[in-house]
């Protein structure tokens, strides 16, 4: 049978403190209300033929009222067992919990809120309890008089454990919609310093898809020991080969050959450190690992209530790793632990650690259909931005229906000490933030040249050792790529990079002139005042769009799966299918678009600049055309281990040789934008918009030049090739329309006369040696 949660409520007094079990009266209430049986059965009408049934019934009903009773007097013994929890006022700071000489220490920021409870689960004590009275809670009401300093609540527990006790907070105010209130003490929230978060044990888990998430805290292990040899990569910003990766999807697969416990976990991620080895990478940049519920879709009906969120852009709280991603469902202390397991172990092999953090917009959602865990509840006016001249709706500048108030001094302190914490704490060596426009906005959405958020981040001291990297543009039209405020510090990823490269090498006219502009370091973008070309972040591909395969698999998107009637997801995708859309048997559409990535690549890995590649493009993953598949916990967006083996020897190698051929050529690396002396554009055809072939050499200043020639015709183009200095020879590295292993030959192959018939589609990379 069921009963309502047993409460214990703590009070503060004029006398002092006192206990009142107000909230238990609703199981006492159940009890004494309870109607005789005979009247019970009379309202039901129960015939004399039922005579038996009802007998059965009426036994069946005793026994639960006497299962009743016994619960009753359980609740009222605990009552007598709950700690007697000796208080004070507490500190206002530090936010959070936080272990001081005096006790526990909680404190909250809520400007507008009349009344604070703090709530305590004491999971170890309840064990012994009924499961049906088993998420019994202490609440201690915090008198504004004493448990108040400015706008922070806060109150010091002297005897609470260490550890394994979970929090959250039940906060009242104003019911002023219109002013941008949104209080409701029915829900408990969660603290936003909160260091750790408990919800959920296992990914996915649908039977508990409604279950609640608390804070936690842990000062009872040990600190985590990096060990006497560890040391941060600190690799510079012009050598960086980032790899954007979803922690879960790489290692979900069973292709994977781990252990189910250790799949799509932290450490499933360590496991696999070899492969980013043999690819030659050096940084990867994580999707969201910041805690967030990836069952959300599924808690109301709605046309994505099939899906889970396994992207991760959906935060429910900026400090807490995401505790699913522990292995074993070991939870929040396990994840804290196993996540700087896996930064130690990538550090240990050479490799950064860069966060994708999501600080536009939160897990709450919009008006119509909240979903209330935290900063909604907590100071929803302060929290959000809000159009006071429209019924104080929630502005949306992120497409999820809430715009964090960014700019606001609150709300910039808390993204402040949430990123110092990842840096102190975690180790990380930088942030990729996404829809950083919003970062530049004001408080009422006007965005705002030197906004004080992105310029504090530049400055902050602890931050000073991070790669950051704004994703310029918001779902509002704030598109500042080359524009975004940077400090001479802030990096951006480059949508017109991509987007020039993908017109140029699928064919489209007039295209010349960017790709020499994107390939040469996007100087028109970022050639201002320190801004150097590492500042641009390259990219083709990245999580939100198509994959390197389905690019040149598909012409539009196919997004169906997702419930959204195809309306999601980019509809400008610069696409060629190569003459048949999806998956073909076709072997010369199938060799051509294998030629058509492996352009891709070499463009990419040749570029001045950061360049970045997404997880699974190395063998060709495909998603079937879908090109938004955040809803998708299946092989549509788990990195495929099988197929990885199977392009071992062909594609695969060529990917692996030519990040591995950048690294080891500085002529691609310039820590300053090239100039006349380091570059020689062959070329006396730059305004002819029909012209879809690119020669340039590189100069490096010893005579190892390299000579790059890009033919996006559909026909064979015999170009020139100049006479090498120094008494070197050409010999031919890449040619992408030879077949493997000969499209690729890192010691290269010689005998290159004075011209070279470079193929349609294709690209050719010669190397001056002697």
């Amino acid at each position: 049978m069921t009963s309502s949660p047993v409460v214990a409520a703590l009070q503060f007094s004029s006398n002092g403190l006192f206990f009142a079990p107000f909230r238990l009266s609703s199981l006492l209430r159940l009890n004494s209300s309870r109607r005789p049986l005979a009247e019970f059965f009379g309202q039901k009408n129960i015939s004399k033929a039922r005579e038996r049934h009802k007998i059965r019934v009426a036994k069946v009903y005793a026994r639960r009222a006497e299962e009743q009773r016994l619960i009753q007097e359980e609740a009222l013994q605990m009552l007598d067992t709950f700690p007697s929890f000796e208080v004070s006022p507490g500190l206002a700071h530090p936010l959070g919990v936080s272990k001081i000489e005096s006790g526990i220490n909680f404190a909250i920021f809520s400007q507008h809120a009349s009344t604070v409870r703090l709530c305590i689960i004491l999971p170890k004590r309840l064990n012994t309890i009924p499961d049906s009275i088993r998420d019994g809670m202490i609440e201690l009401a915090l008198d504004p008089q004493k448990n108040r300093t400015g706008n922070i609540w806060h109150i010091c527990i002297k005897e609470l454990p260490q550890g394994d006790v979970l929090y959250g907070y039940r906060i009242d105010g104003p019911q002023n919609w219109h002013e941008g209130h949104r209080f409701d003490d029915s829900i408990i929230l969660i603290d936003p310093y909160a260091k750790l978060i408990e919800g959920r044990r296992a990914f996915g888990d649908d039977s508990n898809k409604m279950c609640r998430f608390f804070g936690t805290y842990d000062f009872n292990s040990l600190p985590f020991d990096w060990g006497e040899n560890y040391k941060l990569p600190n690799i510079p910003e012009k050598d960086l080969v980032i790899y954007e990766m979803n922690v879960r999807a790489f290692t979900a697969d069973e292709t994977s050959g781990l252990d189910p416990d250790q799949r799509g976990s932290y450490r499933g991620l360590i496991e696999k450190i070899p492969h980013l080895l043999e690819l030659g990478v050096n940084a990867v940049e994580l999707l969201p690992v910041f805690e967030f519920d990836e069952l959300e879709f599924q808690r109301r009906p709605n046309p994505r209530d099939h899906m889970i969120n396994t992207w991760g852009y959906s935060t429910i709280n900026f400090f807490a790793p995401m505790s699913r991603y522990a292995s074993c469902g070991g939870g929040p202390i396990s994840a804290s632990r196993e996540f700087k397991e896996m930064v130690k172990a990538l550090h240990g092999a050479g490799i950064e650690v860069i966060l994708d953090v999501v600080y536009n917009h939160t897990n709450e959602a919009d008006d119509e259909n909240p979903y209330t865990t935290s900063f909604r509840g907590i100071d929803n006016k302060v929290y959000y931005m809000v159009d006071l001249n429209n019924n104080a709706q929630l502005l949306n500048f992120s497409g999820c229906g809430n715009t964090f108030n960014c700019n606001h001094p609150v709300v910039m302190e808390l993204i402040l000490e949430s990123l110092r914490h990842w840096v102190t704490e975690y180790h990380v060596d930088g942030f990729r933030f996404d829809l950083a426009s919003v970062l530049c906005r004001g408080t009422d959405g006007t965005p705002i040249n030197a906004p004080p958020l992105v310029k504090a981040i530049a400055k902050d001291s602890v931050l000073s050792r991070c790669k950051i990297i704004a994703e310029p543009w918001d779902c509002g039209g704030l598109y500042l790529v080359g524009k975004f405020p940077n400090w001479d510090r802030w990096a951006e990823w480059n949508g017109k990079y991509r987007d020039d490269i993908r017109r140029f090498i699928k064919g489209d006219a007039g295209m010349k002139g960017n790709f020499a502009s994107r390939v040469a370091g996007s100087a028109d973008l970022y050639r201002v005042n320190k801004r150097k070309p590492y500042h641009s972040v390259n990219f083709v591909i990245a999580h939100d769009g198509f994959t390197l395969y389905d690019l040149v698999s598909y012409n539009s998107k196919h997004n169906d799966a997702n419930g959204e009637g195809g309306n999601d997801g980019c509809n400008d995708n610069f696409s060629w299918n190569c003459g048949i859309e999806g998956e073909t048997s076709d072997a010369n559409i199938n060799a051509l678009r294998s030629q058509q990535m492996k352009n891709f690549h070499l463009a990419l890995m040749v570029s001045q600049g950061t360049p970045m590649m997404l997880m699974g493009d190395e063998y060709g993953h495909t998603r079937y055309g879908n090109n938004n598949s955040y809803g998708h916990d299946t092989a549509i967006n788990n990195f495929q281990w099988g197929q990885l083996e199977a392009k071992k020897n062909d594609h695969f190698k060529f990917f692996s040789k030519m990040i591995k051929f950048r690294l080891s050529h500085s002529v691609f690396r310039n820590g300053n934008f090239i100039d006349k002396n380091e570059v020689t554009w062959l070329e006396d055809n730059w305004y002819n918009e029909e012209s879809r072939f690119l020669a340039f050499m590189l100069h490096d200043g010893n005579g190892g030049d390299i000579y790059l020639a890009f033919n996006a015709h559909h026909f064979s183009v015999k170009t020139a090739i100049p006479s090498p200095t120094r008494n070197r020879s050409w010999y031919r590295v890449v040619d992408t329309n030879l077949k493997s292993p000969d499209d690729f030959v890192t010691e290269g192959v010689a005998g290159i006369s004075e011209t070279y018939n470079v193929a349609p589609y294709s690209a050719i990379l010669l190397e001056a040696k002697q």
